[in-house]
């Protein structure tokens, strides 16, 4: 997970916080983000706003109701624009970060953290512009010592990560971090 979305222990102290969402929305309040956000089962354990977002981080499953599917945030971002970072979305079996945009109720892009060639949504290259010049995607997005023996471009993954939220961070003028005392870098 990228340094600056780690989130330490947690605000609750009913259990295990490791698998998290970070949403940010933008054209509403935070009252209405967390109050969706609630809607869809998902109570936020901290929250905060800046650079005219609303943000909430919350836990991506809901155990107690039994509710494991991903949220559905299209509904939340009628009227307005929802970024999410789904953190974690399953530690145990490995699977990657992904990203998430939604205006206006319709997904615009998503992406996994680990293939941005996959782009679905209604218009999958919203960020392509970005993500070239990042080099994450393009001619220039490919490791080059890749064919050097004894290289393992496994050992600069966790820094790719975090260039694609920088790159997306960037482009939507995210707030920077830390976001509030419970969000922080390792």
């Amino acid at each position: 997970m990228p340094e600056w979305m780690h989130v330490t222990d947690p605000v609750l102290d009913s259990g295990r916080h490791d698998e998290v969402n970070l949403v940010f929305g933008r054209g509403m309040g935070l009252d209405a983000l967390a109050e969706g956000l609630r809607g869809v089962h998902r109570e936020p354990l901290v929250t905060g706003e800046g650079n005219g977002w609303a943000w909430a981080v919350h836990d991506m499953l809901n155990a107690e109701i039994e509710d494991f599917d991903p949220v559905s945030y299209g509904p939340l971002s009628a009227g307005a624009e929802i970024v999410v970072f789904v953190t974690e979305p399953c530690s145990a079996k490995a699977h990657p970060p992904h990203f998430e945009y939604y205006r206006d109720g319709r997904l615009i892009t998503w992406f996994s953290f680990e293939d941005l060639t996959q782009r679905p949504g209604d218009n999958p290259d919203h960020l392509s512009a970005e993500l070239l010049a990042a080099k994450l995607i393009g001619p220039d997005a490919e490791c080059e010592k890749a064919d050097d023996s004894g290289h393992d471009c496994f050992d600069h993954h966790y820094d790719d990560h975090n260039r694609i939220v920088r790159a997306v961070a960037g482009f939507f003028s995210l707030p920077s971090p830390p976001l509030s005392a419970e969000v922080t870098a390792p």
